[in-house]
């Protein structure tokens, strides 16, 4: 079902040209084909509901999570980085999907250079020659991808954030890319401004 948020870049192309006019984009997003630059405090949120499947994809600055974008090597920053993966494993919880959806998880992908994934991995589709290794280092993001089936998706009317502004303080604003029954939309959530319509 990765084909649903394949499609989202170019459905929101004209949103990507704007925002490009607007943000110095540091290329983190390459592999990943979403929106923005890695900026602090944001983070960035592609949501697609098609038909009985539910697609949330959150990418985020480390910082934003952890508190830091270094690799862990002091078991205070090990522990800090088990925590925000076991917090991130519970994406049920993370989103507060209406229970009347019953939406159970079918997927889920957690992917960062802080959770042991190889950076090399970044090395692959580097292609500005400027190395990306160091840059990468800079700039931790955690990538997040879940994938739910939803028994009941008209009664996914909300998606709600609020969990995630209580759960990581330091993400103060994230930038949404929906897709679902109504069309699509692209809205910038914060903790006061949480609740999402489908």
């Amino acid at each position: 079902m990765r084909r649903l948020l394949l499609a989202l870049p170019f459905a929101l192309l004209p949103l990507a040209i704007a925002q490009a006019a607007d943000e110095h984009n540091h290329d983190h997003d390459h592999e990943h084909g979403s929106l923005g630059a890695h900026e602090h405090g944001v983070g960035r949120l592609n949501a697609v509901l098609d038909a009985k499947t539910l697609e949330l994809e959150l990418e985020s600055p480390a910082m934003n999570l952890v508190g830091f974008e270094h690799l862990a090597t002091t078991a205070a920053d090990k522990a800090k980085v088990a925590a925000v993966r076991k917090q991130l494993e519970q994406p049920l919880a993370l989103f507060s999907l209406p229970k009347a959806a019953g939406c159970v998880v079918s997927t889920q992908e957690l992917e960062s250079p802080l959770f042991g994934d190889k950076p090399e991995d970044d090395h692959d589709h580097a292609t500005d020659g400027k190395g990306a290794a160091a840059h990468d280092h800079d700039h931790s993001e955690i990538h997040a991808h879940y994938q739910f089936t939803c028994a009941t998706p008209a009664a996914l009317k909300n998606l709600d954030l609020a969990n995630i502004f209580k759960t990581f303080p330091a993400t103060l604003k994230i930038q949404v890319q929906l897709i679902g029954p109504s069309g699509q939309q692209g809205v910038e959530a914060t903790a006061k401004t949480a609740t999402l319509k489908f």
